[in-house]
């Protein structure tokens, strides 16, 4: 019997049937941003681009010109202000606005970066500025269909007649790295107006190379909280989109068919139980949620003072907190973008293979269009083997190995949305023949599977979907066996380039076409999830509880005290850090205790612990930066440079005042009085800044100011 085929959002006409001669995808223009650069300083000029000219063109030709004032005009950064910076590094929020062009989608993704200094400096190279080395030129980097690519631009921007930006800008009016990347983005697909529909799913991709997971939230599935969290600390990327509607702005002041970026999570405590919230922010920089756990809503009120004062905002500054209920009934999907070789680093976690094949469909050819067509020539489709092997330690192991296959059409016109996408889909069959190894006769042919194989086999896919999107992913739980996946159009004779891209965890992957079996992989380490919690917790966390509490796994939360909390810190092996042993005293994990314990119940949960890790290795990256002497104390000098690292800003005399209150007599700081010290100034500073209405000072009832500052 046939595979039921799914076509969503099937347009009277799809696609155009093809061409005579296959016309391939257009590369974009490479230019040489350091040989520019030097050739402007060295000229005194500053860098103008013919490539993509400060002209009506390069803004397009379309429905956004309407929106256009009368009087346009080009100026660069310097003439919009008298001191613009690039990129304000110490800024903690979100701080972009979208423009005229409707991207929210790309907005949604690139804040999303912005939880992530390193990420965002792949695509943003920060050794830019608008004072050293300046000369009207700036690059930034994408994931271009399987490879990094360097897009160059000037910083001539479209402004109105009172100099202000007409597309993406800064809540900061001098910050201008935002507006400069959109024209790089706007470059590289052709104009700013082919920047006008989109997903965040594409987005996601284009800055991190990463591969999607899509969540439909009406059929969620029921540990999505769990889906929620491993994606947060595993360093995922987040993003999802409302339900269309006819109204733009609805009365709960959600936004219809626009993209949000997740910018959080948190389980909070409230009177009746444990409520799981989720944080998202409007790209538009305004207009948030109205209901249940909004700004003004009543439910923080079911708080402690200090949770509710560190997670409330009063601002209307597009970022609201919503519950998981909520949010499941008021967007579509979730997309969550999971980092792949090209931004994980070589250290403790996971290994990951990851392989990408590129190929096309060519008319005649190996244009052979889906199964649900009957013409008889799927099988003509580009074929590709996918060896799943069985793990050697397969008694530790999962008897089935979690697969991502990606399939991503490639456009073949400069211009984004000039071409309208073709269906894709692919389906994955398992040749129950072979074993997990390729034999001698597929290893040395040429041939593809017949056509008859695809009559007399069902695919693992049974229920395929062709959408007329960019990519196309599906998640799979795969025995060790050998596998055949069919990348094809839904229609016969479509012809396109594309890429096939294959992601799996703890076994490894083979993937071929024809007879190219063996492709060399890429081994990778995922520090961020996985392997450094689960043997982090087996090893300190469970090993502290097991004479108090009897659980089988990390999911029934676990607490741990202060005393607990002393053993697990004095205990753990730092990497890098070996010249003196740490020694936290009680006296500081009852104060770390106290700032991060936000439900006041004297314990310390695993999400608070993780908050409290990712702290701990920032504080000692930093602390061995500043720590010249090597001596594991920081003098007065040295803890100013230290705090100045961090991004923080203090005056001279809070950072003495905190050398005494922390420091020895000699006013030295330990790394254990550097973490106290540290906590507190960024809690304290977070609390004010969810507190204060001005910006300039905030007000406290006696309660809250009891729970402050008694507490902490």
């Amino acid at each position: 019997s046939m595979p039921f085929l799914l076509c969503l959002k099937k347009k009277k006409s799809p696609v155009p049937l093809g061409r005579s001669i296959f016309q391939k995808h257009t590369p974009p223009i490479q230019q040489n941003y350091q040989a520019l650069l030097e050739s402007c300083l060295k000229n005194k000029c500053l860098f103008t681009d013919d490539t993509f000219p400060a002209h009506i063109s390069s803004i397009g030709t379309g429905a956004l010109l309407k929106k256009l004032p009368q009087n346009l005009h080009w100026k660069r950064p310097h003439a919009l202000h008298k001191s613009p910076v690039f990129y304000a590094a110490h800024r903690k929020q979100p701080d972009l606005c979208q423009g005229l062009v409707e991207n929210c989608w790309f907005l949604a993704a690139l804040e999303a970066l912005t939880f992530h200094q390193d990420i965002l400096a792949a695509v943003v190279p920060q050794n830019q500025s608008f004072e050293r080395k300046y000369a009207g030129i700036f690059h930034f980097r994408f994931w271009h269909f399987g490879e990094w690519i360097d897009v160059v631009v000037d910083d001539l921007l479209p402004v109105n007649e009172a100099g202000e930006l007409l597309f993406v800008s800064s809540v900061y009016k001098n910050v201008f790295w935002g507006a400069l990347l959109e024209k790089a983005y706007a470059k590289l697909y052709g104009s700013y107006e082919d920047l006008q529909i989109g997903q965040v799913s594409e987005a996601l991709v284009d800055f991190t190379g990463g591969v999607n997971t899509r969540i439909k939230l009406a059929e969620a599935p029921p540990d999505l909280w769990g889906i929620l969290t491993r994606a947060t600390y595993s360093r995922s990327l987040m993003g999802c989109q409302t339900h269309l509607g006819t109204t733009k702005v609805l009365k709960n002041g959600l936004v219809a068919g626009h993209a949000y970026t997740v910018t959080g999570i948190r389980k909070v405590t409230c009177q009746y139980g444990p409520e799981n919230l989720v944080r998202l922010r409007n790209p538009w920089g305004k207009i948030e949620w109205k209901g249940d756990w909004s700004d003004s809503s009543y439910k923080w009120e079911l708080l402690s003072p200090k949770e509710k004062i560190l997670l409330r905002k009063k601002k209307d500054d597009g970022e609201f907190w919503m519950s998981l209920r909520d949010f499941k009934i008021h967007f579509v999907d979730l997309v969550i973008c999971k980092l792949t070789p090209d931004l994980m680093s070589q250290e403790d976690g996971k290994k990951w293979m990851y392989s990408l094949k590129s190929g096309r469909w060519v008319k005649g050819s190996t244009a052979g269009g889906s199964l649900g067509f009957c013409n008889g020539n799927f099988w003509m489709n580009p074929q590709y083997w996918l060896n799943v092997l069985p793990v050697e330690d397969s008694k530790k192991s999962p008897s089935t190995c979690s697969v991502v296959i990606s399939l991503m059409q490639k456009h073949n016109t400069k211009h984004r949305n000039r071409a309208p996408h073709l269906f894709i889909g692919f389906l994955l069959y398992k040749n129950t023949n072979l074993l997990p190894f390729f034999p001698e006769q597929y290893q040395e042919s040429n041939r593809k599977l017949p056509p008859g194989f695809f009559t007399r086999h069902q695919p693992v896919n049974k229920h395929q979907v062709f959408l007329d999107e960019r990519e196309v992913t599906q998640d799979f739980h795969l025995e060790p066996c050998v596998y055949v996946i069919v990348p094809s159009t839904l229609e016969p004779q479509q012809e396109s380039e594309f890429i096939l891209r294959v992601f799996s965890r703890k076994h490894v992957l083979r993937l071929g076409y024809v007879n190219d079996f063996f492709d060399t992989l890429k081994e990778i380490v995922d520090r961020y999830e996985g392997k450094i919690w689960e043997d982090f917790f087996t090893k300190h966390f469970e090993q502290e509880k097991k004479n108090q509490l009897k659980f089988s796994s990390i999911s029934q939360n676990p607490e741990i005290n202060a005393i607990e909390l002393q053993r697990i810190l004095n205990n753990i092996s730092w990497r890098n850090f070996q010249s003196f042993r740490l020694n936290f005293s009680l006296d500081s994990c009852q104060g770390i205790l106290a700032l991060l314990d936000l439900n006041a119940t004297g314990t310390l949960s695993i999400q608070e612990f993780r908050v409290l890790w990712k702290r701990l290795l920032f504080y000692l990256e930093v602390f061995q930066k500043r720590d010249t002497k090597r001596s594991g104390k920081l003098d007065l000098v040295e803890l100013h440079a230290a705090v100045q690292e961090t991004g923080i800003s203090l005056s001279n005399e809070v950072c003495n005042l905190m050398a005494i209150r922390y420091g020895d007599p000699d006013l030295q700081i330990s790394f254990e009085s550097f973490v106290c010290f540290m906590l507190r100034v960024e809690i304290m500073g977070e609390a004010f800044r969810n507190l204060t209405q001005d910006g300039k000072g905030i007000y406290l009832r006696e309660s809250e100011w009891m729970m402050m500052t008694l507490y902490s």
